[in-house]
């Protein structure tokens, strides 16, 4: 079935339907209704499915980890990181995510460099994790399809580029959590 509720404006919706959520390294809120999507994406996918076959499917797949695996090994070279994922096809999807091992301060906050990033034209956010480690801040890299090794290395120059500006920049450290972009 399809079905659609339309408020007329903000203060009609009732606020305990929205709740905030940490999203590209800003809050936003959202109403969405969990697990109500519409079927386009199914049918697409289904049809990759049709196209490629198993061994097609898989090969992209595996291109994904393999740049996501590279990004992990080349960004641990770079700072104190601690990884929580690798994207290793045995740890879940082909996504790097990490955070700063406790007691290391490198001089920057994570926000400041998904800050720098994003100056670069990245989004790779930076935000605490949920429930009981909300103490606890990470950045994220999803490699999808068509992120290849290409873009993979355009982003480690842009890392490290803005690790140097942090580096050479320490009074502007702080900032970017304080004044985090904001998608509303």
């Amino acid at each position: 079935g399809c079905g659609w509720v339309i408020w007329r404006d903000e203060e009609a919706l009732p606020q305990e339907l929205v709740f905030n959520v940490d999203y590209l390294g800003g809050q936003i809120g959202t109403f969405a209704i969990n697990f109500s999507r519409p079927a386009g994406q199914v049918i697409a996918q289904y049809y990759e499915f049709l196209r490629l076959g198993r061994e097609g499917y898989t090969k992209v797949q595996n291109a994904s980890y393999q740049v996501a695996a590279y990004l992990a090994d080349e960004i641990a070279k770079l700072g104190p990181y601690e990884f929580i994922c690798t994207g290793r096809p045995d740890e879940g999807i082909p996504a790097v995510c990490f955070k700063l091992k406790d007691g290391e301060d490198p001089g920057y906050t994570l926000y400041d460099l998904s800050e720098r990033l994003r100056l670069r034209g990245w989004q790779v956010p930076a935000f605490t994790l949920g429930g009981e480690a909300t103490d606890i801040v990470v950045m994220r890299i999803m490699c999808r399809r068509g992120f290849e090794m290409d873009f993979a290395e355009l982003l480690l120059e842009d890392y490290k580029a803005s690790l140097k500006y942090l580096s050479d920049h320490p009074k502007l450290q702080g900032i970017a959590q304080q004044n985090s972009f904001k998608h509303t």
